[in-house]
């Protein structure tokens, strides 16, 4: 027999038990299973919830509704139960559903992953005409963003189960259905960025205080001013020379783009805290791993062999603007050099890395 155990004020308002579902699961979407896979009445998911059983069929309604997307059609249909309980029984004295269908985990992300994930993919899908392609018979989906040239770049992979949860809490949504689903951000998901940013800055300054749902490793911020939607790369490859070529080239953005890729996939490493600046210096070394090419460690030895290939000075610059999207201004000042010169180094910088990653030969595709 298994319990489900809601958190929190979930708990009080559901009655039921959640100690095998991830937190960010929707308390309203387990109520939504219970009933339409588990039989349980709508009154009976009133007197759990103490609220009105109009309340209840709303969501019910609601979700129904939404399973015309097929992400979160998906995600409902894998948690259906294998057989159909025999009894359900409900305690007054401690209300609870039994028998209840138990996730499976390779379905359903767990918090720290979700929580990690979102923010990377999020933060992706928050920059102009950026949107998450899924096909219907791909395990991962890719976000791609138009670019200045009129040509696409890819700038992420997202796993299928990571998607499926992202509709599910709504910061997804389909905009152009068909056999290549394209997604966008929602306001939800912009609102759910802002809280996953500033909880990561809060703990990168020191403040005990920030809430441990929002536990992602992620680069150091401290007082460094950092963009989020137009990065410093994306301003840059805007602008064009006087006889009007572009001043970047599509080869010098995808090169900024893998460095950026590999990065934020290398901050997903249980417990990493990499000093990419002493690398830089030659203050300390890396060792090259036999890990999978999806692997965040894998993802850590690229960058760090990208930066030792860029030394000091335009490894830097690459790493402030490209990686931790510092503005061109504030790497300017803490590099110590002058006023507008940021935008030429970085330039000569995603050349170099262009070339890098060339000279890889078929390793220089990004990942996916």
């Amino acid at each position: 027999m298994t319990v489900i155990r809601l958190e929190l004020a979930d708990e009080e308002r559901f009655g039921v038990t959640r100690e095998l579902w991830p937190r960010w699961f929707p308390a309203s979407a387990l109520a939504y299973l219970a009933h339409t896979e588990l039989g349980i009445s709508v009154r009976a998911l009133s007197r759990l919830s103490k609220c009105h059983p109009s309340t209840i069929s709303r969501q019910i309604s609601r979700w129904e509704r939404l399973r015309d997307d097929s992400l979160i059609d998906e995600t409902f249909s894998h948690l259906r139960p294998k057989t159909k309980p025999q009894a359900l029984r409900i305690s007054q004295e401690e209300p609870a559903l039994m028998n209840v269908m138990t996730p499976d985990c390779k379905l359903l992300p767990d918090d720290q992953t979700f929580l990690a994930e979102a923010r990377r993919i999020l933060r992706r899908l928050s920059e102009p005409r950026a949107v998450l392609a899924l096909a219907a018979d791909m395990e991962k989906g890719v976000v791609v963003r138009e670019t200045e040239a009129g040509t696409t770049t890819r700038t992420a992979v997202v796993e299928r189960s990571v998607a499926q949860a992202l509709a599910v809490k709504d910061w997804i949504v389909c905009a152009v259905d068909g056999r290549i689903a394209r997604y966008r951000i929602t306001p939800a998901g912009r609102t759910a960025l802002g809280e996953l940013l500033a909880g990561a800055e809060n703990r990168a300054s020191g403040f005990a205080e920030a809430s441990a749902a929002f536990d992602m490793r992620g680069a150091r911020v401290g007082k460094r001013r950092v963009c989020v939607g137009e990065t410093p790369l994306m301003i840059l490859s805007r602008r064009r020379e006087k006889d009007g070529e572009l001043f970047l080239r599509a080869g010098h953005v995808s090169a900024g783009e893998r460095l950026r890729e590999d990065y934020e996939l290398a901050q997903m490493a249980e417990g990493a805290n990499y000093d990419w600046e002493a690398l830089i210096a030659g203050e300390v070394r890396t060792a090259t791993r036999k890990t999978t090419q999806l692997s965040a460690e894998a993802a850590a030895d690229r960058v760090a062999a990208a930066l030792l290939a860029l030394g000091a000075g335009l490894g830097d610059v690459a790493l402030r603007c490209c990686c931790q999207l510092e503005g061109l201004e504030s790497a300017e000042r803490g590099l110590g050099w002058s006023a507008r010169s940021g935008k030429i180094v970085l330039r000569i910088a995603l050349q170099q890395l262009s070339l890098h990653y060339e000279s890889l030969g078929e390793r220089n595709k990004m990942i996916g």
